[in-house]
């Protein structure tokens, strides 16, 4: 699968977006890196590195950016912010556009669009800080997990068995938002699916999962080297393989996202279940979509290079 698809002249201004102010920072600096020295390896001589702070727009001018890399993560990078912003100054930018990163970036609003056009999800409810939650959960069965309804990486997230561990779990989410999803628990198996677009087509890769050190898939062991085992492809039947890609493309586009995407799924009784769609994936030597495209015949730098492209779709 691997060919010169070089679209964007060599060159072009591009800065590519990382840190930031969330709380994926560190990640998203490391993200930057790799794909700055893809992009300058791939003959995009003109690449630069900007660390996002709330000088952006003055850095942008600056530099005299073109085009924009966003390897940013977490809010005001994955949630239509810096999107909303670079479409007002007119620079082309990668992946998903404003709507699609706001829908993706909020757990709630993408469980009801998936819902709604007949994907799997997990029960679940959302509270607000100061709502009665210990009432909002006898809908639900223990064990749950807590999560902040707009934070990724797994950030404030908890597993509880019970009543009391809610309590701490919750004033753990709300350090990180107003808003936390509780959600049920299932033991089943945790898979990941990247989605592409290339010349027209959107396509997804290779089902990667998961086998962790830590009880699920939190943030040590999505970012600790030696914590988590790759099974690439994942140990599924080739009928739910399919399922499960076909289910990943479905989101992508339920959810109007452009580019790029990695859908999140838990696999509970040969049922898959989406929890969650990463519209801007980790590119770092750990994440999961580099590995995913490797295994389907497609290198760090070719990924780089079909990310750039969407910048024009």
């Amino acid at each position: 699968m691997e060919r010169n698809i070089s679209k964007i002249d060599k060159n072009t201004k591009i800065g590519v977006l990382c840190g930031g102010m969330s709380a994926e920072r560190e990640v998203s600096l490391r993200s930057g890196k790799n794909v700055l020295k893809a992009l300058l390896e791939l003959g995009y001589k003109n690449s630069v590195l900007i660390d996002v702070d709330r000088d952006i727009c003055e850095k942008l001018k600056n530099e005299k950016v073109e085009i924009c890399y966003n390897t940013l993560h977490g809010r005001y990078g994955e949630d239509g912010c810096i999107q909303g912003l670079l479409e007002i100054m007119g620079i082309k930018y990668t992946g998903c556009k404003v709507k699609s990163s706001a829908i993706c970036m909020d757990k709630e609003t993408t469980k009801n669009v998936l819902k709604e056009n007949g994907l799997n999800i997990i029960n679940s409810i959302c509270v607000n800080e100061g709502d009665d939650y210990l009432s909002s959960v006898s809908s639900l069965n223990f064990p749950l997990m807590v999560k902040p309804v707009c934070e990724g990486s797994s950030i404030g997230m908890s597993k509880v068995s019970d009543k009391e561990e809610l309590k701490k779990a919750m004033e753990l989410a709300y350090k990180s938002d107003k808003k936390v999803l509780i959600e049920e628990y299932y033991q089943g198996y945790s898979c990941t699916v990247g989605v592409l677009e290339n010349d027209g087509k959107t396509f997804a890769t290779p089902i990667l999962g998961f086998e962790t050190k830590t009880e699920w898939y939190d943030y040590e062991a999505k970012y600790t080297e030696g914590m988590t085992k790759f099974v690439l492809p994942a140990n599924l039947s080739v009928q739910l393989t399919k399922e499960v890609q076909e289910m990943a493309v479905k989101a992508h586009k339920t959810c109007e996202c452009r580019g790029v995407s990695r859908v999140d799924f838990l696999i509970y009784e040969n049922i898959p279940y989406i929890l969650e769609i990463n519209t801007n994936p980790g590119m770092t030597d750990l994440s999961d979509l580099p590995a995913q495209a490797n295994n389907m015949g497609i290198s760090y730098n070719n990924l780089v290079e079909i990310i750039l492209n969407t910048a024009l779709i």
